[in-house]
């Protein structure tokens, strides 16, 4: 349930940034544009703290603490929106699918065209969740022990070579 919950979270903000893309298109554009050095640096120091949090998380405290704590899906929400809200690509994504689209669009039109977008994403979380369940007794401790450290170091390297061909391309041209 935590999983699907976390994906509701970014499920959420892309509902928000569909919302965005379709009302407001240029306004939004100007804004990001003219702060996507800053977006880059608070999305990547979000990130930072993600992949060092999996890397120094060990399964098996985890679990004793899922088992214990309860009101632990608000966090879980809310975590995940807003490490998902943070990515300033998304808007672009959305500003770009909502051209390819196409044709007149009404208040209605691009309503249900945002609904679509939220049960889409929340369809797919729904999805992932389910099959996690399912594989989630054929995996031991020790792999999950595994699993965190190459995750976590990978989310951390690809964090800090981006930040690096960023800040190059910022400063050096």
């Amino acid at each position: 349930m935590s999983g699907f919950v976390s994906g509701i979270g970014a499920a959420s903000s892309d509902f928000i940034y569909a919302i965005i893309a379709g009302y407001s298109v240029s306004f939004v554009t100007k804004f990001i544009e003219e702060q996507l050095f800053l977006i880059k640096i608070l999305g990547a120091v979000i990130l930072l703290v993600l992949g060092l949090k999996i890397y120094l998380t060990n399964p098996v405290v985890q679990m004793r603490k899922q088992r214990k704590r309860s009101a632990g899906l608000v966090q879980d929400y809310v975590s995940t929106f807003l490490l998902t809200i943070t990515n300033p690509l998304a808007i672009f994504l959305f500003i770009a699918a909502f051209s390819i689209v196409g044709g007149e669009r009404n208040f209605l039109t691009q309503s249900v065209l945002m609904c679509g977008v939220f049960i889409g994403a929340s369809l797919w979380w729904l999805t992932l969740t389910s099959l996690v369940g399912l594989f989630r007794k054929k995996l031991s401790l020790r792999r999950l022990y595994w699993i965190n450290k190459i995750a976590g170091s990978v989310i951390i390297i690809l964090v800090l070579v981006s930040f690096a061909v960023m800040m190059v391309k910022e400063f050096i041209g």
